[in-house]
């Protein structure tokens, strides 16, 4: 599956964003589909999930209630809705195919190009 995901840009605190992340080449509604965003000098790290049919979703503490993940399977697409932003959002954001292992839920496959999200104070 090839992934790319678009809609970043330069926002002020408490403003909002809506990234897209197209997918082509695999059957996109068998996967489980994640966003990751990765700030200067840190790790990538995760922030939302979404099940294959988009009836279950599950975010990190620190975006809970501000953003919102959702897909549409007849346009393989994923959206990341991001409400409140904060400077501290500031970073690329990266979708990704997920699945569930031993070690509990991961990305797997190609990141593709990520979009520069920036939040000025």
């Amino acid at each position: 599956v090839q992934l790319q995901a678009s809609g970043g840009g330069l926002v002020q605190a408490e403003g909002s964003l809506r990234l897209s992340c197209a997918a082509s080449g695999g059957t996109f509604s068998s996967y489980a589909m994640g966003w990751f965003r990765q700030a200067p000098g840190k790790e990538r790290e995760f922030v939302a999930r979404i099940s294959g049919s988009g009836g279950t979703t599950y975010y990190t503490d620190s975006v809970k209630g501000r953003f919102t993940i959702s897909r549409d399977n007849a346009k393989n697409t994923v959206y990341l809705q991001m409400n409140s932003l904060k400077p501290e959002d500031t970073a690329v954001y990266y979708c990704a195919t997920m699945k569930y292992t031993v070690a509990g839920w991961r990305p797997f496959g190609s990141w593709g190009l990520g979009t520069q999200v920036t939040v000025s104070s």
